[in-house]
């Protein structure tokens, strides 16, 4: 399903709650946004769902993606996993998770412990699809052997300062998309001189030559999050932007590996 041309670009939610929250993924939806991405340890799940709710776009248009077991929450059990996928459900107000992410495992024993669950919640139509989220080229043939169902979606940082190479051919051989977090790199782009200068000949922000970029890359799927209306709407721009040979690899010459989530425990290769 993440193959349709309206689930390319999708709406990052991280941090909008309460009221502004609300308004803005209202309005990334009347915007054009189909594809949304939250997670229980956003504590934003029930503004989803609201958000859904006064969009003017059927349930059946949009792609909503959650995720679960992030390495801050309690013990993982599976009665954990299948009680607070319900709670997921609930708070979203729909029927079936279209993605359903394992979220930052804290080790191998995690994995282990979720995704078995996750096999059993596709079977029972709680969830159409299976993604990871932050998971290591080692976490990813782990997967393949405890996955029943085919892998959609690793999600992982990347942006024009952290372009993933390797882990980007670990989930192509594995036919699945890269969903791209922070894809603007918290804002670092708009510093980037080989960026704004690809941005001037565009008369465009290096905003959306970074979202372009990321959609020049073979099924890659940036998820921008913005509380502004002008910038939800600005982003949207870079489904239209064909970035040619030379501004792709002026950026690609940058060959940085910069990280903004990098927690000390983790180790990415």
């Amino acid at each position: 399903m993440l193959d349709q041309d309206s689930y390319r670009l999708g709406f990052g939610t991280y941090s909008l709650t309460d009221k502004e929250g609300i308004n803005a993924i209202t309005a990334a939806i009347n915007a054009g946004y189909r594809h949304l991405d939250t997670a229980r340890l956003y504590g934003n799940e029930e503004e989803v769902g609201e958000a859904i709710r006064r969009a003017n776009v059927e349930r059946s248009e949009l792609f909503v993606a959650t995720k679960i077991a992030h390495f801050e929450e309690p013990e993982k059990t599976p009665d954990y996993i299948r009680s607070g996928v319900q709670e997921s459900l609930d708070k979203l107000g729909i029927e079936t998770i279209d993605l359903l992410y394992h979220h930052w495992p804290r080790g191998q024993d995690d994995i282990k412990t979720v995704l078995p669950v996750f096999n059993e919640l596709v079977n029972q139509d709680i969830a159409s699809q299976v993604g990871v989220s932050n998971y290591t080229p080692n976490d990813l043939d782990l997967a393949d052997d405890l996955l029943d169902v085919p892998l959609s979606a690793l999600q992982a940082e990347m942006h024009p300062l952290l372009p993933q190479q390797n882990l980007r051919e670990a989930v192509q051989d594995r036919n699945a998309h890269f969903v791209a977090y922070s894809p603007i790199a918290q804002g670092e782009v708009f510093d980037v001189p080989e960026i704004t200068e690809v941005a001037k000949k565009h008369s465009t922000n290096a905003a959306t030559v970074s979202l372009a970029w990321l959609l020049s890359k073979d099924s890659v799927i940036p998820i921008p999050r913005s509380k502004s209306s002008e910038h939800i709407r600005s982003n949207l721009g870079a489904l239209d932007l064909e970035l040619d040979d030379e501004d792709i690899e002026r950026i690609d010459s940058l060959d940085q590996q910069k990280r903004y989530e990098d927690p000390s425990w983790m180790e990415w290769e």
